[in-house]
């Protein structure tokens, strides 16, 4: 519980050295990584389910070659891919807008030092480190989570478009 507690502790004073947007890196952070392991979840559960629900369904139709039947082919082929897909375009924003938000930090860290150098002139360096460092750190906190980020995101993204290409691949015209 030590332990816990200590790690806790360790992990507030890293956010609170990179100032208000550290707080906001780490939710934009957890929200991704919430997604990520969602998504992961649905591909090694859920997914095999629903595309054999779609599969019998197609599979239970007496004729396949007609407009009507394509339409009805298209139209499933449109939902699975709507299933696989789901918060993938969410996943890659995030992963785009925490680089972001640690250019905002670094923003915000060097309005500090300027705002330091205003009203002392250059003299106070102890001061200017701090804003310094409150710049940089959310820089690298937000280039952290957007590099996890990518590689989950096009792991992700390749299982999605595997799993799509099957999918239509499975739903055959063949009577």
């Amino acid at each position: 519980m030590q332990a816990l507690t200590d790690a806790i502790g360790t992990l507030e004073a890293f956010l609170d050295q990179g100032g208000i947007l550290m707080y906001a890196i780490a939710a934009l952070t957890l929200w991704m990584w919430v997604l990520i392991f969602e998504r992961l979840v649905y591909f090694k559960g859920s997914l095999k389910g629903d595309i054999q629900q779609s599969l019998a369904q197609w599979e239970s139709r007496k004729e396949r070659k007609s407009w009507n039947a394509h339409q009805i082919r298209a139209a499933l082929i449109s939902r699975m891919d709507d299933k696989i897909s789901s918060n993938l375009d969410m996943i890659t924003a995030l992963v785009a807008l925490c680089p972001l938000m640690g250019l905002l930090g670094t923003v915000t860290g060097m309005i500090e030092v300027f705002g330091v150098l205003a009203n002392t002139g250059g003299g106070d360096a102890k001061s200017m480190a701090g804003g310094v460092s409150k710049a940089t750190i959310p820089t690298m906190a937000g280039m952290v989570a957007a590099i996890s980020g990518v590689f989950a995101s096009t792991y992700l993204t390749r299982i999605a478009d595997n799993e799509k290409a099957l999918f239509a691949d499975h739903l055959t015209m063949d009577h």
